[in-house]
């Protein structure tokens, strides 16, 4: 079963764009650095991609932006998988400032299975499907007061 997954990160002047705030398609890199971390943690990652020779790759992205990061801000990029069929899996996220709990960005992926070598799309395997699982119902992951660092 997996399960939430958290990654802190902290606002650098890198990711801020000439309005001052985290530029939007910053957000989009962490959407993909969490969703790597988090496929890393459950050991099926990009190493066990290239061995089992397909992939996932994102098909679909639905984004909303809340409220603006600043510079120097700790930022809680946080993911789970919500769902998962012979075809898609799909990724949720929510990134929150830390010290307040505020959300700042929701999002969700649809992620596809594809032949590396081809780019065609391929059903999933038992290695993904028993790896990427959706979280328990039990669990509230715009729930704030637990963390879900490794």
């Amino acid at each position: 079963m997996s399960t939430i997954f958290d990654l802190k990160i902290k606002v650098s002047p890198e990711h801020i764009d000439v309005l001052g705030h985290v530029n939007n398609v910053v957000y989009v890199s962490w959407m993909q650095d969490v969703a790597t971390a988090h496929i890393e943690s459950l050991g099926l990652g990009i190493k066990q991609y290239l061995e089992l020779k397909h992939a996932m790759v994102a098909v679909e992205h639905q984004m909303q932006y809340r409220k603006a990061a600043l510079e120097g801000e700790e930022i809680i990029l946080r993911t789970w998988l919500h769902d998962i069929n012979a075809l898609y899996s799909f990724r949720q996220y929510a990134f929150y400032r830390e010290k307040d709990q505020t959300v700042l960005f929701t999002a969700m992926t649809k992620w596809a299975c594809v032949e590396i070598a081809t780019g065609r799309p391929k059903r999933l395997s038992p290695s993904f499907t028993q790896a990427y699982q959706p979280i328990s119902e039990a669990l509230n992951p715009f729930d704030f007061t637990t963390l879900y660092l490794t």
